[in-house]
């Protein structure tokens, strides 16, 4: 079964050191590797910060636009990583290898998969929504 392991932690708001740095992304790297080895890896990305981020939302069919996330928050969504694990339990093993969770928390949540027919008639009824 396929997860996403969301990855939330503080923002910095002051330069970290570079040892301190070198040894988060070694584990960051080490990690990955692991999980590549085991033929679990799908996808990992960092995000940017949240003083990036724009916010879309559709109201009576305008689009809206806010700088800035969601919702302001202590801990910001900092990158994911998506991976095939046997169970629950696996990927919950996974989470707990991410560098992130020792300052942090991961977001453990299962992947829907849908059926080729849902796909299918989505697809359908997007196209005639155009």
């Amino acid at each position: 079964m396929r997860y996403a392991l969301l990855i939330y932690t503080a923002e910095q708001t002051q330069q970290v050191p570079e040892d301190v740095m070198k040894a988060e992304l070694d584990g960051y790297n080490a990690f990955t590797a692991h999980v590549r080895e085991r033929g679990a890896y799908e996808a990992g990305e960092a995000l940017d910060s949240t003083s990036t981020a724009t916010t879309v939302r559709v109201r009576d069919g305008k689009t809206l636009t806010t700088d800035g996330p969601f919702a302001e928050t202590k801990e910001a969504l900092g990158g994911l990583y998506i991976v095939d694990a046997a169970d629950l339990d696996e990927a919950i093993a996974y989470a707990a290898m991410i560098p992130g969770a020792r300052h942090g928390s991961i977001e453990v949540r299962p992947i829907f998969e849908w059926s080729a027919e849902a796909v299918g008639a989505g697809a359908a009824a997007s196209a005639s929504a155009y």
